[in-house]
């Protein structure tokens, strides 16, 4: 789950230190639910935020049927050639996030 700060912050980012502005909650593959956080189609480069990482207990995406739903949908979208980046809200809050969109959209 997208923690809400982080949504509007990425693209703020982005444009901040000019790099190409991400769409948000795409559906990647055709005839699947699936959605990333952040795509940037023309480089094949998806963005997710896992948010509940620090959470205590299993809900969501870190319950074990979460985590299996995750990793098929990673593991497809690389298949597809998409790079899969993935980071905190701490990532976006400190912008590390920017040093790995740069090179991953470079």
């Amino acid at each position: 789950m997208t923690d809400y700060r982080s949504f509007f912050t990425v693209p703020l980012l982005c444009q901040f230190h000019g790099l190409p502005a991400p769409e948000a909650e795409v559906v990647f593959l055709p005839g699947r639910r699936f959605r990333a956080d952040y795509c940037w189609r023309a480089a094949m480069v998806i963005l997710e935020i896992d948010g509940g990482v620090f959470r205590k207990g299993a809900s969501g995406h870190s319950s074990g049927t979460g985590i299996m739903r995750d990793m098929e949908k990673s593991n497809l979208a690389q298949l597809e050639g998409y790079v899969f980046l993935r980071c905190t809200p701490r990532d976006v809050e400190t912008g590390s996030v920017i040093e790995l969109l740069r090179r991953a959209l470079a």
